[in-house]
């Protein structure tokens, strides 16, 4: 049975929603699920705007058949041909074999990389600039590389303003029946999840996207239809602030992220005791994470929400913890900075975890400003650390000034 529904007037979406999914690139997990979007357009030639996950690939097909009505299927255009949305680019061929293949020399490229097989089939090669003409609608193509793979092109259409972003403006979240980004409470609901995309997809490569925001600047969008999550008809500014903001680590808010790797409790004690003076001292905007048992997805959003970070992790094997080592790890390969931390640092016998993480700052990551104060604990957090853990706390608000 077709699940479709009207984009425009002539466009539709007929991707599909995945709630069996449980991790995202087999990485990053997908509580409420992902959508797969893809979008078919009935001009005087029927186009249709890239393809879906294998594993949505029946849905996407009765979807599609049921909206070209008997009719032949004359474009298929690639704006990311990455499998989770290129996989059934060969089913759609298979079905509609006169299908003219619109994409990049690199997509392409790739698709044959993967055992795409495109070749016997017309492929048009475009690049930045050039212009195609469905009937009464104009697309031209845009560039997008390293958003986040080397092949991406946009489309915008030039006809109606609908820019068909790719993997740019997207968010995990099946849809299910709520097409659009004004049918939910987007910024309740939706935006932690489009952060969380965005900063573990996407965030490494700020300098490319912010090339990308500066060409869409030039263009006089009405619509984004991404690959994932909702299409956005209203409010597009209140997105691309976001965008922005992700694109140049800039943080969203004023608050702190205590993310703490503790054995035995001691050192989540200490993080404890230090958003308690944060909230006393009226910074109450602060998140507590145990690095052990909370996905680093989330921890790498969190970080490019707030403006300040207190790493606390115990000392292992005379290193840093191993889950807050593999944080940091991430931090530097997302490309985080622009960002005050602070270092909480345990050891029974030989307190290192600080050194070592502070070193890691200085010399791995960019942009990142140390604290000097320091909280230090020998197993536990004692009477006598009050007057360093107050200090601690007023060097983190000191510096939010």
């Amino acid at each position: 049975m077709y699940c479709v529904r009207n984009v425009t007037e002539d466009l539709y979406w007929v991707g599909a929603n995945d709630h069996r999914l449980a991790l995202f690139e087999n990485i990053h997990p997908i509580p409420r699920g992902v959508s797969y979007n893809a979008y078919l357009l009935l001009d005087e030639k029927s186009v249709l705007f890239d393809t879906v996950d294998w594993s949505a690939c029946r849905q996407f097909l009765e979807n599609v058949e049921h909206l070209l009505g008997g009719r032949g299927l004359d474009y298929l255009v690639i704006n990311h041909m990455e499998p989770d949305h290129g996989a059934s680019i060969e089913e759609i061929l298979l079905r509609y074999p006169k299908v003219k293949i619109i994409s990049t020399e690199k997509a392409f490229m790739l698709m044959r990389q993967f055992g795409f097989q495109v070749d016997g089939h017309e492929l048009i090669e475009v690049k930045e600039g050039d212009t195609q003409s469905f009937g009464k609608h104009v697309v031209t193509f845009v560039a997008a590389p390293m958003v986040h793979w080397p092949e991406a092109m946009v489309t915008f259409d030039t006809t109606n303003g609908v820019l068909f972003s790719a993997d740019a403006f997207g968010s995990f979240g099946a849809l299910d029946g709520k097409l659009f980004a004004d049918e939910v409470d987007f910024d309740r609901d939706w935006i932690d999840d489009a952060r969380r995309y965005y900063t573990n997809i996407v965030g490494k490569y700020g300098p490319h996207v912010m090339h990308l925001l500066k060409k869409a600047g030039t263009i006089d969008i009405k619509m984004l239809c991404p690959l994932h999550g909702p299409v956005w008809r209203e409010n597009i500014p209140y997105l691309l602030d976001k965008y922005v903001h992700w694109a140049t680590y800039e943080p969203e808010e004023k608050g702190v992220v205590v993310a703490y790797a503790s054995m035995y409790g001691n050192t989540e004690a200490a993080a404890q005791a230090l958003a308690s003076k944060l909230c006393e001292k009226g910074m109450t905007n602060v998140w507590l994470y145990d690095v052990s048992n909370t996905h680093v997805s989330y921890l790498i959003s969190e970080t490019f929400r707030l403006s300040h970070v207190v790493l606390a992790s115990v000392t292992y094997n005379l290193g840093i913890y191993p889950v807050m080592y593999g944080f940091l790890q991430d931090m530097k390969a997302l490309n985080l900075q622009k960002r005050t931390v602070a270092i909480v640092e345990n050891g029974s016998w030989a307190c290192k975890s600080g050194d070592l993480m502070q070193k890691f700052l200085d010399d791995e990551m960019k942009g990142i400003t140390v604290l000097n104060e320091r909280l230090s604990l020998a197993s536990s957090l004692g009477e006598g650390k009050e007057a360093e853990l107050d200090a601690l706390a007023n060097a983190i608000l000191a510096s939010m000034q």
